[in-house]
């Protein structure tokens, strides 16, 4: 997952890290945080419990190795050190978001998502739902939400003002 959103749908370096967002109330099932993070400001290890068996190795690997090497149950976010740098969602601060995350662990049991920002390489944050609709069409995004609004790519018009983000890094 984490090669696919760097190369497909950021055009980064495939190695750059994801963040996580966790409902606070379960950042403790994920994360050694004795605190809230609503701004992304810590680091925390992933718990020893959702790490994966590593092989004698690992840490001889080369990074590329290390890289792609199942390390954890939440490998989009966990760094080759098996920490991540993590966002706390409440209800209160962003309720909206918090339903979200909610709405995923019902699903899958898992109260966390992939934080990234809204751009690509190069690129500023989107700013505007004609900012968001443009960097979706022109990447590999599968969906768009806006507000209560789903787009998915296949049901959407022909791009023709497609961008091309051409990326001066080999592919990993």
């Amino acid at each position: 997952m984490q090669k696919h959103l760097n190369l497909k749908i950021k055009y980064r370096e495939g190695f750059r890290p994801f963040a996580p967002s966790v409902m606070l109330e379960e950042k403790d099932h994920f994360f050694d945080l004795d605190v809230a993070s609503p701004y992304m400001l810590l680091v925390a290890p992933v718990k020893e419990e959702r790490r994966e068996q590593l092989s004698d190795n690992y840490f001889d690997l080369p990074f590329w190795d290390r890289l792609y090497y199942k390390r954890s149950d939440v490998q989009s976010i966990t760094h080759l050190d098996f920490s991540a740098r993590v966002q706390t969602v409440t209800k209160d601060t962003n309720e909206r978001y918090w339903q979200l995350l909610q709405a995923f662990r019902e699903k899958t049991n898992y109260g966390l998502l992939v934080n990234t920002s809204f751009n690509v390489r190069g690129e500023p944050i989107v700013c505007t739902p004609q900012d968001a609709y443009r960097c979706f069409m022109s990447t590999e995004m599968d969906y768009l939400v806006i507000e209560d609004f789903v787009y998915k790519k296949e049901d959407q018009p022909d791009w023709q003002d497609k961008e091309k983000w051409e990326v001066s890094f080999a592919s990993d």
